[in-house]
């Protein structure tokens, strides 16, 4: 599939490339999933593929609050649409992209977690883990109503902090948009033609580059006014790529849980005051 098109660049030229590609009838689409199961048919692959493009581009932006480029979220869900075609059972009876957008929303949300694991304060353990149990987070709460005490009890049940939940919650709230309902033979669909401009020009990008280089020396810097039960307490459950869980840490230290948690939110004060006076003193 070396002719698809490549995503870099601007957005408006990507989408510009991809509106080119129709879109397929169910029985178009049946019979080129057909070719390729059976014989390998790259040219029938690369049809299915290039027809569904634009719901990748639909997906992406359900996540684009991350913080994340929106052009690498589209990449990721290109790959995770090719990942389906792979997969995919055109004898089933359904279509493509309501078996594939199962796959293209874990390839986007798998490399947001990863884009999390960096060294950034506030990213936790927790909010990765509730970022897969979000679903069970929001079905208790609407079972028996967002009050305080159903949020307490969910952020026990987890070994998470409420806030966090909370959080959490309303970062998610927006995503419920379906796209594996049915669709009309041959309609084309319309509302990427509203997109905006989202990609960084080169001077935004190496601002962007130069803040992250300033943030991540500021608080290595910042490190340094920690003891050593803080500073292992960070590097372990804030700045690891697979953080301990605060159990795990109190083992190590001989601590309890709470006092760990204690610990953190300590050291996380000391950080961001000692990041402050770094900021002002550059000022």
């Amino acid at each position: 599939m070396s002719n698809l098109p490549v995503v870099k660049g601007s957005l408006e030229s990507y989408l510009v490339q991809i509106n080119q590609f129709p879109l397929l009838t169910q029985e178009e689409e049946f019979e080129l999933a057909v070719r390729y199961r059976k014989y390998n048919d790259i040219e029938a692959a690369q049809k299915l593929i290039t027809s569904n493009l634009r719901f990748v581009v639909k997906v992406a932006f359900e996540y684009k609050s991350y913080g994340v480029k929106l052009l690498d979220l589209i990449q990721e869900g290109n790959i995770g649409l090719m990942m389906a075609l792979k997969k995919f059972d055109p004898y089933k009876g359904y279509r493509f992209i309501s078996y594939a957008i199962w796959w293209i929303r874990a390839y986007i949300q798998n490399f947001i977690i990863k884009t999390w694991s960096l060294v950034k304060i506030g990213t936790t353990q927790a909010q990765k883990k509730l970022f897969y149990k979000i679903g069970k987070v929001r079905k208790a709460l609407e079972s028996e109503g967002e009050d305080e005490k159903k949020y307490e009890l969910l952020a026990h049940d987890l070994d998470v902090a409420k806030g966090d939940i909370i959080e959490m919650e309303q970062r998610m709230a927006s995503r419920d948009l379906s796209l594996d309902s049915p669709f009309d033979e041959g309609q084309e669909l319309t509302h990427l033609d509203l997109l905006q401009e989202d990609a960084p020009n080169q001077e935004e990008a190496l601002a962007e580059t130069q803040e992250k280089e300033l943030r991540e020396r500021q608080i290595l810097n910042a490190m340094k006014r920690l003891n050593e039960k803080e500073a292992y307490v960070i590097r372990n459950r804030i700045m690891a790529d697979s953080p301990l869980t605060l159990q795990e840490i109190g083992s190590h230290l001989k601590l309890s849980r709470e006092r760990v948690r204690q610990i953190e939110s300590e050291a996380l004060k000391k950080l961001k005051k000692e990041m402050s006076a770094q900021i002002q003193a550059e000022a």
